[in-house]
């Protein structure tokens, strides 16, 4: 059975609307895939600094920071769960992929330029955002930052599932959108 990584950056746990999208096209992939969860709230994160930086470049990696890193290299499908967070992504998923990029195991260079060494052919993102912002807008920076991650790590084929708006529509909007992302969620699961 082929592996998928579920990374879960929903940071308000079980209120977060992303999540509750989420949730049901993750239970609809485990059908086809063995799923493994990494939930970043239940990680303590440090940013990389100078230090982490320099031990890195001396070929000194953590061993969670290298097994996390692992899981992505070999998966051969990722969906990622993350707020609209700042007009990209929680800072804490930020430390997380900065943590996994790690030279000779998520991507390599051959002294002239890099390459990805992951084998993902598929991912796809699921998002909710407060305000009236869509994907491909200037203002919505989380997809060109996966995007260009994802072309350094060699992963291709990011799909998109979002819903905007949420702070500023009803209850009952809110709860039509969830479960229209929900819909197409499991619809793209059937060939995901």
């Amino acid at each position: 059975m082929q592996k998928l990584l579920y990374i879960d950056s929903c940071i308000r746990g079980e209120l977060s609307r992303t999540r509750r999208i989420a949730t049901p096209i993750i239970e609809k992939l485990k059908d086809r895939y063995d799923v493994e969860t990494i939930v970043i709230n239940d990680l303590e994160l440090n940013p990389v600094q100078y230090d982490e930086n320099r031990r890195r470049a001396a070929g000194t990696v953590s061993e969670e920071a290298l097994c996390w890193a692992s899981k992505i290299k070999n998966a051969d499908r990722i969906v990622i769960a993350a707020p609209f967070w700042d007009m990209s992504i929680p800072a804490a998923l930020k430390t997380f992929f900065e943590l996994c990029s790690l030279f000779h195991v998520t991507f390599d260079s051959d002294d002239k330029t890099c390459y990805g060494l992951c084998k993902a052919e598929k991912t796809l993102f699921i998002t909710t955002r407060g305000m009236e912002i869509k994907t491909g807008e200037p203002l919505e920076q989380a997809t060109p930052y996966l995007k260009a991650l994802f072309w350094l790590w060699g992963i291709k084929g990011l799909e998109v599932i979002a819903r905007e708006n949420f702070d500023y529509i009803s209850a009952e909007k809110i709860e039509e959108e969830i479960s229209s992302a929900i819909k197409e969620g499991l619809e793209l699961a059937e060939n995901f």
